[in-house]
């Protein structure tokens, strides 16, 4: 073979590259789209009268993620089973904020950490690497981080909207997931980072707790909260 059928070769390669990676990109466009219309969504419990409608913001939430699920199909067809990896990078920024969304919604409706395999199952993808497109484990920590960020942002949100013992609450889940993180050795780089963040949401936090706590507004929910039940 000759030096420029050698390179015909490569070019032809390379081509076939481009090829899959522009098919990958225009499946992220469309999962990056659906995603920021979750997220427009649930920014509604942010806001007073958000509190009093969250049922059905989650509900709402939960009928993108069927959108999300179809789009997931798709983008498993454009590139081979096998190099995953190779184009993770493509999927990588709006599958950590799927997963965000998953929680944040899980969280919404239930107040509790929604599992790798549960985000996977709402996603429509795999747990386990060997059984094909699936939801890396850094991936779903990733997301995991950013509804701390959320909720810490929501736990001040509540003072304003006047609901006292969500803040609590939140302190409550805040802290256990701060423990789980702690049992972690991580080495990634990026995912260390954002842990490290881990503690400002934590203290945020804490603060608003602190601040109910002075103001006596912290009995008056325990109080509310025991009359509920």
């Amino acid at each position: 073979m000759s030096v420029s059928e050698m390179f015909a070769a490569l070019q032809g390669a390379l081509g076939q590259d481009q090829d899959i990676r522009e098919e990958i990109r225009k499946v992220v466009q469309a999962l990056e789209q659906t995603a920021r219309e979750i997220l427009t969504l649930l920014q509604g419990v942010h806001q007073g009268p958000g509190f009093q409608h969250i049922p059905k913001k989650c509900q709402k939430a939960r009928e993108h993620f069927g959108t999300v699920r179809t789009q997931m199909e798709s983008l498993k067809t454009k590139f081979p089973a096998d190099q995953y990896y190779r184009f993770h990078e493509h999927w990588r920024f709006v599958l950590q904020r799927l997963v965000f969304l998953a929680a944040f919604v899980v969280y919404l409706e239930s107040e509790t950490l929604v599992t790798r395999e549960a985000v996977a199952e709402i996603l429509g993808i795999e747990a386990d690497r060997e059984q094909g497109f699936h939801l890396d484990i850094e991936d779903y920590l990733s997301g995991v981080l950013t509804l701390a960020s959320e909720l810490a942002r929501l736990a001040v949100n509540s003072v304003t909207a006047g609901d006292y013992s969500r803040p609590l609450r939140i302190s409550t889940f805040i802290n256990e997931l701060d423990s789980g993180f702690r049992l972690l050795n991580l080495k990634n780089d990026s995912l260390r980072k954002r842990y490290d963040g881990l503690k400002y949401d934590v203290k945020k936090i804490e603060e608003v707790v602190y601040d109910l706590s002075i103001r006596g507004l912290n009995k008056e929910a325990t109080v509310g909260a025991g009359g509920e039940k």
